[in-house]
């Protein structure tokens, strides 16, 4: 049995994610989409502003201004998320499901 916080849409969280092309990892910033049975469902976050995507910025507890990559989905497992950073308002929430609603339509 898990113990430790269960991590809800909206979390920013710091995890340990595995790069694709590579067995590395290293520790990044990602936003909760939701957790399912010891896993969490992140989408990657940048502090390459050039990049496509939800701008996120230190006005909204961001370290960096950065940007949420609604493109850029993966699964990590619970043990892999090593802290909650800080929590979306609802109105940047409404503005990722938009985006992921945009995309699946």
């Amino acid at each position: 049995m898990r113990t430790g916080n269960v991590h809800n849409f909206g979390d920013v969280i710091l995890a340990e994610v595995q790069y694709t092309d590579t067995f590395e990892t290293k520790v990044r910033p990602a936003l909760v989409l939701f957790e399912e049975y010891d896993n969490i469902v992140v989408a990657g976050i940048t502090s390459n502003t050039a990049m496509h995507g939800i701008p996120l910025t230190t006005k909204e507890g961001a370290l960096k201004d950065s940007v949420i990559k609604i493109n850029y989905l993966f699964t990590i497992a619970h043990a892999m998320a090593k802290k909650t950073l800080f929590k979306l308002s609802n109105s940047k929430k409404k503005q990722v499901v938009d985006e992921l609603v945009k995309r699946l339509t």
